[in-house]
Order: C-alpha cells, then structure tokens, then sequence
C-alpha cells in the first residue's frame, strides 16, 4: 500500500519501461492571499453545505453530522522539486508512491478548550522503524520512525493551522499511512501535507480553494525544510506540473500536464543521508550568485515551463534542465551523479537532473523504448560509484482527492452489535 498500481518498481534490473498519460492545452492560474494569522474563536463554526462540491473533496463533508466519531481519509502522491533550474518553483506530481492521512474528529467530553490533537501511523509501530517502502539507505532500509508530536509532524501542523485560523476546538486524531519513502527527494512530507490539507477541509467543511489548500499544506515543511515552500505541495495538492510564485503575502500558481509522450525515469541511490536531509541540502546552496548563472537559469527556466505548457518536446535535449545554481552545489552529496547523468545522456534521455533536493536522479526520455535503455545506463552510471540503485517507473499524477469519508461510526458499530 503506498506504491501505485499503475508504477513499475524495480532493483537491480537490466530494463526498465516508463509510463507516462498526460494530456492538457488548458492552463490553471490560481493566486491566494495569505491573511494575518487569526485568533481562535472558541463559537466560530462552520455550516456544511453537503452535497456541494469543494477544491479536494469528491464526496459531502461530515461537519454537519451528529453522534459518533467522524472521519475523512485523503490521498496525495509524491513529488519531484525544482526539475533543474526551477529552484523552488517547479513541481511535477507522480504516481510512484503515495500517502493516505485519515482525520476523525472526536466526540468529545474533555474540557480542554484548546483541543488535542494524537498523531499515529498505520504502518509503524511503538518503537520500530517506519514500514514505508524500503528504498535508498545503505542496506535499503526503511526510514526512521517519524515525529508524532504535532509540533513538529508535517500533517500535524497542517492540521493545527487550519483548524487554529477557524476557531476550531474539536480533538482530532491524525492517521498517517506512508507509502511515499522519506529522504529521497520525492516530496514525502508534501505528500502527507498535502493528504492532511484535503482530509481537515473536507471533515470540517472549510470550503478551501486549491489554492488555499496549497498555502495550508505548505505550513507542513517547516518540519522537514525548517522553512515554508510550495513546490511539493503545490504538486501533490494540484497534480500535473506546477509553477509557483511565493511572498509572504501572495501564492500564484499555474498548472499543466505534459506531453502524452513524455516518460519518467526515478533512479533511487542506495545512500544513506542525513537526517533533516532538505534543510540540510539547503544550507550548502550558495548565498550569492554570480549574474550569468543567474540569467542562464532564469532561460533555461523559461524554456523548460514553455516546453511543459505547450507540450512540445521538441526543446528537450537541448539542456534546458541544466542548473548553474542548486545543483552544483548538491551534487557532492549524490556519489556518481556525474556518470549517472553522462550515462543517461548517452542512452537517450532528453534531460537529466536531481528530483528535490536528492539523492534520487530523474530522467525524461521520449517513448518507452529508450525508457528501457536510460533506466539501464542510470543504474549502471551508479554501479560504477559501487552504488546500488533502484529505477521506479512513473506517469505524472493527479492531484490530491478524498477516498473515504465515515460518519457516526461508533453509532453504526453499536447497531450491528446488537
């Protein structure tokens, strides 16, 4: 669970096929203020409109229903940051892995008027390490178990945050399914974000737009990154591609989905890395730039959203994903990622580039056949830094969505006792 069915994984295999369905000449524009944070007000409450149709949310909210516990699960897939030059900017949702979060709201009795939230994952248990698929690390193994102290769980100060700006004072209870691996550039706390977003706006009936649903979910990477930003999460909320222009007051985004011929290659690294590996990533970038680098970024930037919005691929091969910026900086942290990019150039990729802040490398490749062999050279190019590598098979995805809702689930397991 966690792995989607339409992705192929695999270890150390000679062939690799990519999928990839995206079809789009629509663009989506959203822009969002962010207001001043709010005081909890213990009698603002929302009234649900049910049956009405809300951003994330596919099925009538819960907040209007009475007795028992009630309970929304959402869904949201991992990620790919930054795609080269579009360093905090670009994102690309794909169907590799995903988070499941599940929120029910407690029918409490406690007097607490500030609220509680818990924090659990399904799939790890008191005292072991996480049950999240077992890619990356020197042996492969899963990673640590995470936080679940709401202060500094990604889902928790989601959560926090949206039902704080409400005056919302229900306990909660926040579940967590991980299917997306942690520290491997894959957006796996935007995805548990992003889940977290969907499933508290659909339970309380908040009427967020996708765009507000962003701004909430990006709250999240504070516990990962240190700082907010809404690549990830701008992916795994909207699905597709997304460009995203960020302040302290505003988000603008804009989405698309690429070329129907356009395929995925992941190379997933047998490396361990640090622990807080994106604000650990962060901190080697540079804090000054020289002018040229910047202009080649901001034209290569230019170039590749230009490719992806209009769907014609004939640009890529050109080097539009190439970063004067990020990249250098963080390539010593990925050993082999030189010969892992020639290699995948040399069999046919059109671009190469780090996924978020590493060490996973994606590749574009045109059609499936030369997927195979780019998938091939990639796991060889870190075979020659005695590296192992895992290649996982992807098609952009869709964008954050409720999966199940549940009323009054104590009152409908009193009945059947009966």
């Amino acid at each position: 669970m966690g792995a989607a069915h339409g992705c192929r994984q695999y270890g150390k295999m000679p062939a690799v096929t990519v999928v990839i369905t995206v079809v789009i000449t629509v663009t989506v524009v959203i822009t969002v203020t962010i207001p001043p944070v709010a005081k909890s007000n213990t009698k603002k409450r929302r009234r649900i409109m049910a049956g009405e149709k809300r951003a994330g949310a596919t099925n009538p909210s819960l907040g209007n229903q009475k007795g028992g516990r009630q309970t929304a699960r959402a869904r949201a897939y991992c990620s790919s940051a930054n795609l080269g030059p579009g360093f905090d900017v670009f994102g690309l949702a794909l169907d590799a892995f995903y988070d499941e979060v599940s929120i029910t709201k407690m029918n409490r009795v406690g007097m607490d008027p500030a609220g509680k939230i818990t924090i659990t994952y399904e799939n790890v248990r008191e005292g072991k390490r996480s049950a999240a698929p077992k890619y990356g690390g020197e042996k492969g193994q899963a990673a640590p178990r995470p936080p679940t102290d709401p202060n500094s769980n990604t889902a928790g100060l989601v959560v926090k945050s949206m039902l704080d700006k409400h005056g919302i004072t229900d306990d909660v209870e926040i579940s967590i399914k991980k299917g997306v691996p942690t520290g491997l550039g894959l957006g796996s706390s935007a995805a548990s974000a992003a889940a977290a977003a969907v499933a508290c706006n659909k339970l309380f009936g908040l009427r967020h737009t996708a765009a507000q649903l962003v701004t909430a979910a990006g709250q999240g990477e504070k516990a990962s990154a240190g700082t907010i930003h809404y690549d990830n999460v701008a992916a795994s909320v909207m699905g597709g591609f997304v460009i995203v222009r960020s302040s302290d007051t505003t988000v603008v985004m804009a989405g698309f989905k690429p070329a129907s011929d356009l395929r995925f290659c992941v190379a997933i690294p047998a490396i361990d890395v640090p622990d807080k590996k994106t604000k650990v990533s962060r901190g080697v970038l540079p804090k000054k730039i020289p002018l040229r680098d910047g202009i080649q970024n901001l034209a290569n930037a230019s170039l590749l959203a230009t490719c992806l919005a209009t769907k014609d691929s004939s640009m890529l091969g050109c080097g539009i994903t190439a970063d004067s910026i990020a990249e250098p900086a963080r390539k010593h942290m990925i050993p082999g990622f030189d010969a892992v990019r020639e290699a995948a150039l040399g069999a046919g990729a059109k671009e190469v580039m780090i996924s978020g802040a590493g060490p996973s490398v994606i590749a574009i490749v045109a059609g499936s056949k030369a997927g195979r062999k780019v998938a091939q050279a990639m796991s060889a190019g870190f075979e020659s830094a005695n590296i192992r590598c895992q290649a996982v098979l992807c098609k952009p995805a869709k964008g954050a969505q409720t999966v199940a809702v549940a009323a009054a689930a104590a009152a409908t397991k009193k009945k059947k006792n009966r």
